[in-house]
């Protein structure tokens, strides 16, 4: 499947391959800008969803939540298309795709940050909106740590190419 994949975005990764790019920007651009949508504003998301549910002050929680609403989406789309991105760099220097643990420790992302979206979207659930709101915290939460692991094996793959 990963080599019906690659052989799909060849023709996308011999247009880039062609542009002669530096070795370093192929190798290091994918981490470089996921690395600034994950720590700042994966951590301001993160804080702001968290700060809106504890803080006693209602104002403060209100702004909080507010910011989440906002961001919370950019930084998923953000990631999607990193994703996508970071997919096509290994087309693009021609490593294998579905062998690495960083190609699945982001698939996982996206799914948890599909499950979260779903969740928002449709309204915490009606009735029962407390007992989602606390799982699409700790969804998106668990998400955050993903990441870190995320970003620990894709510096490992970075180093191994």
């Amino acid at each position: 499947m990963g080599e019906r994949l690659s052989e799909l975005l060849e023709p996308i990764a011999a247009f880039f391959r062609s542009l002669n790019m530096p070795e370093p920007i192929v190798q290091w651009g994918h981490p470089l800008m996921m690395g600034i949508v994950v720590l700042v504003m994966g951590s301001y998301v993160a804080y702001a969803g968290w700060r809106s549910r504890i803080t006693k002050d209602g104002e403060v929680a209100m702004k909080n939540r507010a910011d989440h609403r906002k961001l919370a989406p950019l930084m998923a789309l953000f990631i999607a298309l990193g994703y996508t991105g970071g997919v096509l760099s290994l087309v693009v220097q021609e490593e294998p795709i579905l062998e690495s643990p960083h190609f699945w420790t982001g698939s996982i992302v996206l799914i948890l940050l599909a499950i979260n979206g779903i969740l928002a979207a449709t309204g915490f659930g009606g009735d029962k909106k407390e007992i989602f709101r606390t799982i699409h915290a700790y969804v998106g939460s668990s998400v955050m740590l993903l990441a870190i692991v995320h970003a620990v094996l894709g510096l490992n793959l970075g180093l191994s190419l």
